[in-house]
């Protein structure tokens, strides 16, 4: 203080100014005052503008269980065909630690057969029989032992958005069989132990009485006491702790519970007022408190809804809302462009035929957490927070391992801004690190900061994502560039004959029912769809589609034709071209050439009749060849090698191929697609 009052006193320093010999000295000092009075004036200002961190090891706060993402909705379908050098380097952006994404828990569908998004997956057991040994079918079973191959400690957790037909109540003794024959697929065939269940349906809510008096019992009695369950996995303003309050005897049936969408899914805006933010009965509640599913947007971007705007959601949703477990849908966009909810998730691998694949800055955005803490870490709520308290811009979150001292601090920008982080006493001292991201360039180790008396100043840029840590080992994994994109090919054939029983075929994706590969009565390997009867849909409006169907081929097709033989064994087959449309809307299917097993043939546009006919002497048990073809505005059916019909139309001239069935146990073989010969 002394130094100060002599530097400052000196300047007004009546016998150091002479005004008689000089004007420009007098000037001088003058500036000297002027420039004192700005400088001090610029400290105070960026006293103010700084903001500071205080992290302190006594510092109260929610334990961090971890970040993931939920594989449904058939999101991954087209990720599982890719070569297997590609998979693998896929599946390590994805989950292995320190790597990329480094993903800590994995919820996934439990198939039951119907549309649940972007298609459908299969169940373990189409039917009550299927009980006694319920099959290992689609690929989540598959991902989660992949997921842990990769990282042992990885949380799995499997929902259903469909339930098989025979269940007949979702709430009923037969549906919590359902679940534990799902958990028993998992250990049999996998050697794998799920720990969590999601005790409802998704976003249709769940039976407090059923979990306590059903699930929870069954689930015990067959040796899955260890799983814990998870509801109600629905939209909503967190009534479940209303219900809970009047029926205190069902307060431990969870083991925690999540909502989906907390901050809302319109307006994409992350100071959005209309939200389903967490309620102080919640918060009191001790409870584990979940985003159980969030985003679901295109980490392709970096701005608007993408990359940045995860990161900025993930802080806010422990600092307003004490969650502490947050779960993107979707992992990866294994989907079809053709699909509706394309381009949806942290990566994309959706063309398996190429090999090509992409990341996403959304896999560095959540890199910025899930590399630099982990499950049982505990937030440290004194130093979370907004950077303005005007908006969710900017904010941090400060976290610490309880056992080491290590810390970690994750602040996402809105303007430029300078930070000091104090370390207190506990935690550990030494090199800080820093790891910073931006729309430029993402996930670059920065050079590390000295501690100053236990301080560390930074300017941060705006509109950035950066972790300062006492932690090492963090990587930002590249197997180099992958390869190129490449159309669909064509022509295409397939007579599955490369494939067990039992067998999604590669590029097949079925959008509902479920087609699998099984013995030929010709001999061979053929194609079936084996759902019997439609199953308890998602929502109502899943039942756009009146009957299972799978697509494959390129969305650019316009002239071509498909054909393929069937054995209708009841209702009707079907084979289509020109697919179009992402939306849930009647008729979606293109053109449509269908023969039922009376031997009706007809040809519609979507669910409009074209013209239809009757084929003289038909043999229903006969297998018969279907062939649509499609050139501009002519299009053309064949039975058999027999033209029946050829219209002029013009409802759509683009599209991808497909095959459909009624719920009725109808073969396929030798698909093929081609250029048209006329």
């Amino acid at each position: 203080m002394s130094i100060f009052y002599n530097k400052f006193f000196s300047i007004f320093d009546i016998n150091r100014i002479n005004y008689k010999s000089s004007d420009v000295r007098y000037f001088f000092n003058m500036k000297k005052i002027i420039f004192f009075f700005v400088a001090i004036g610029a400290t105070m200002l960026n006293l103010k503008a700084q903001t500071i961190i205080s992290l302190k090891a006594n510092d109260k706060g929610r334990v961090f269980e971890g970040i993931g993402a939920v594989s449904a909705g058939a999101s991954t379908r087209n990720m599982v065909d890719y070569p297997e050098k590609q998979r693998s380097e896929i599946l390590d952006y994805l989950f292995k630690p320190k790597f990329g994404a480094s993903l800590q828990h994995l919820k996934v569908e439990i198939g039951g057969g119907e549309n649940s998004t972007c298609g459908s997956e299969p169940s373990h057991a189409i039917s009550r029989e299927e009980l006694a040994s319920p099959k290992p079918r689609g690929y989540e079973f598959w991902l989660m032992s992949e997921a842990r191959k990769r990282n042992p400690n990885i949380i799995l957790n499997g929902l259903p958005w469909a339930f098989p037909n025979w269940v007949g109540d979702r709430f009923s003794q037969a549906s919590a069989d359902w679940f534990v024959s799902f958990l028993e697929v998992a250990r049999k065939n996998y050697h794998m132990e799920i720990d969590w269940l999601s005790a409802s349906q998704n976003e249709m809510g769940t039976d407090l009485n059923w979990v306590a008096k059903t699930l929870r019992p069954t689930l015990d009695a067959h040796g899955f006491s260890k799983v814990k369950l998870i509801g109600p996995d629905d939209n909503g303003d967190w009534q479940i702790f209303d219900e809970l309050e009047k029926k205190p005897e069902y307060k431990d049936v969870f083991s925690a519970i999540g909502y989906h969408y907390v901050d809302a899914r319109e307006p994409w805006n992350i100071d959005q007022k209309a939200n389903h933010h967490t309620t102080e009965k919640a918060k009191q509640s001790e409870k584990l408190l979940w985003a159980s599913e969030e985003w679901s947007n295109s980490g392709r971007e970096w701005g608007g809804k993408g990359a940045l705007y995860l990161a900025r959601l993930m802080n806010k949703l422990y600092t307003r809302d004490l969650i502490t477990k947050y779960e993107i849908w979707c992992p990866i966009d294994g989907i079809y462009d053709e699909i509706i909810e394309p381009s949806t998730g942290a990566m994309q691998a959706d063309q398996p035929w190429s090999g090509h694949y992409e990341v996403w800055p959304a896999i560095w955005a959540l890199a910025h957490t899930t590399q630099f803490a982990e499950p049982g870490w505990v937030y440290m709520d004194g130093a979370c927070g907004q950077i303005d308290t005007a908006t969710w811009r900017g904010s941090h979150v400060a976290l610490r391992n309880p056992k080491t001292g290590d810390w970690s601090v994750i602040i996402v920008t809105g303007d430029k801004k300078k930070v000091k982080l104090n370390i207190g006493e506990g935690l550990k001292k030494g090199p800080v690190y820093l790891w910073k991201s931006t729309a430029k360039e993402q996930f670059i180790k920065q050079k590390p900061l000295r501690l100053n008396k236990n301080s560390v100043e930074v300017e941060l840029e705006g509109d950035a994502i950066y972790t300062l840590t006492s932690t090492t080992g963090q990587t930002k994994g590249s197997y180099g560039t992958p390869p190129e994109i490449k159309p669909f090919p064509f022509p295409y054939t397939e007579n599955f004959e490369s494939y067990s029983p039992g067998v999604t075929p590669r590029y097949f994706s079925d959008q509902k029912g479920t087609f699998e590969t099984c013995p030929s009565p010709k001999g061979g390997i053929c194609l079936t769809q084996i759902v019997p009867k439609q199953g308890i849909m998602w929502f109502a409006f899943m039942n756009w589609a009146l009957k299972p169907f799978s697509v494959f081929g390129d969305i650019n097709w316009q002239d071509y034709a498909i054909e393929g033989d069937v054995l209708i064994n009841g209702g009707d087959v079907e084979i289509g071209g020109r697919y179009g449309g992402r939306l849930y809307e009647k008729g979606m299917l293109g053109y449509r050439w269908i023969l039922t097993s009376d031997g009706r043939w007809q040809l519609n546009w979507q669910h409009t009749t074209i013209t239809s006919g009757q084929i003289d002497q038909f043999d229903p048990n006969a297998w018969h060849h279907l062939r649509l073809e499609m050139k501009g505005n002519q299009i053309t059916g064949l039975i058999d090698s027999k033209k029946l019909t050829t219209v002029s139309d013009t409802s759509h001239v683009k599209g991808m191929a497909f095959i459909a069935s009624t719920y009725d146990h109808n073969l396929f073989d030798n698909i093929r697609v081609e250029p048209v010969d006329h």
